[in-house]
């Protein structure tokens, strides 16, 4: 079954579905050299690192610290892989390699990764943003029909509201990709309509 997702002149991503709470794991891969990072060690150790191994990643991303996001970071750490968390959720991981800032480039082969801070949903979480691809992975900060949830320790909705309206809809172009933690892709234009609509509702 492939797990190809979507591509461009420039870019794949690969897309899998793993843990009991249906996380989604991508991997963006340079179509020029090969190589490839991973978003999200979440689950499912077994398949991540095959994924890994037969598309060229060289390092791990997370989007956030939460725990269906990195259940697999240790095994993943172990088979060799690079793992970077913002320093806000590093806590939250078992272990980790290296710290992502705010506004961050990767390389990714001849791609360019840009890092958005967008705390809310945790204190550290973190949106990614390809460089002449309209992909934005959002991690579990924007979905479908609004923020991701702010219930929990170190979650704020006026921050997570913030974030969006500030970071992403103030800055993306409306028919920019948005790839989330969990669920289906939407769009940056399809999504901000509803902004006002989510404040008054308040999640």
């Amino acid at each position: 079954m492939s797990t190809l997702h979507y591509e461009d002149a420039q870019a794949e991503i690969h897309k899998i579905v793993v843990g009991p709470y249906e996380n989604n794991v991508f991997v963006l891969r340079c179509k020029e050299t090969g190589d490839a990072v991973l978003l999200d060690a979440a689950n499912e150790h077994e398949r991540l690192l095959e994924l890994c191994q037969g598309l060229g990643v060289r390092k791990v991303l997370e989007t956030h610290g939460h725990w269906d996001h990195i259940q697999a970071v240790p095994q993943i750490r172990d088979a060799g892989y690079e793992v970077g968390i913002t320093a806000d959720d590093a806590a939250m991981l078992p272990s980790y390699d290296f710290v992502l800032t705010d506004d961050d480039v990767i390389e990714v082969g001849r791609l360019r990764l840009h890092t958005i801070l967008t705390p809310g949903h945790t204190p550290g979480s973190m949106c990614f943003r390809v460089d002449g691809s309209p992909v934005l992975f959002s991690g579990d900060t924007l979905f479908p029909g609004g923020p991701g949830a702010t219930k929990g320790k170190g979650a704020s909705f006026e921050t997570i509201i913030g974030s969006i309206e500030g970071r992403l809809f103030s800055k993306l172009p409306s028919d920019t990709i948005v790839m989330p933690g969990h669920g289906a892709d939407t769009t940056i234009g399809t999504e901000m309509p509803s902004l006002q609509e989510w404040i008054d509702r308040g999640w």
